[in-house]
């Protein structure tokens, strides 16, 4: 061959060797691969069930229950519970106190010189599973507003947010100013 050929030649391959090595160093970077995790688990719901049922107590659920699922749990209710006064179709949420309240009782005067005790009461009621009972120690807020807040309640769904009280007839902005701090909403 001649010298001629011989310098096409290599000059042929170091060209395609310099044309290689551009082309790999120019590819884009490489990273690990991507690891896929299974989707975490929703942890369960703690509920404190109380009043009257036939086992008090706290109970864990999965997400999705029912406070009938937490009122079942818990014994179920005594003869003496007030069914009208719980939602039992609401969605449990972590953390709930689900009261089952009592039937009222006929009201006898307390003897001269005892105080009938007060039940306690925790501060923010949520409107959607308050008793009228404990409805009624919001300011500005007696037995039969009490009673308003429960019945529309019933009547049309669960309040979506703490503003949709003033919804209830006689409740007005003067109201609401007075225990908007005192009230929530859960879902």
């Amino acid at each position: 061959m001649s010298k001629n050929l011989w310098v096409a030649a290599f000059s042929v391959v170091i060209t395609l060797l310099g044309v290689g090595l551009i082309f790999w160093l120019s590819r884009p970077p490489q990273g690990d691969p991507i690891q896929l995790l299974p989707p975490p688990t929703p942890g369960s719901l703690l509920v404190y069930v109380t009043g009257a049922v036939a086992n008090p107590g706290v109970y864990a659920f999965a997400p999705g229950a029912r406070v009938q699922d937490a009122v079942e749990a818990a014994g179920g209710m005594t003869d003496k519970a007030n069914l009208q006064q719980v939602n039992l179709a609401a969605l449990l949420v972590d953390g709930q106190r689900i009261l089952v309240p009592l039937l009222p009782t006929p009201h006898t005067p307390s003897p001269r010189g005892q105080k009938t005790p007060t039940p306690t009461v925790v501060y923010p009621l949520d409107l959607n599973t308050a008793t009228s009972q404990e409805l009624e120690s919001l300011p500005g807020i007696g037995p039969v507003t009490a009673q308003k807040i429960v019945d529309f309640r019933l009547e049309n769904g669960l309040f979506l947010k703490i503003e949709d009280i003033q919804n209830v007839p006689g409740i007005g902005k003067a109201t609401f100013a007075e225990i908007k701090d005192l009230i929530k909403v859960s879902p």
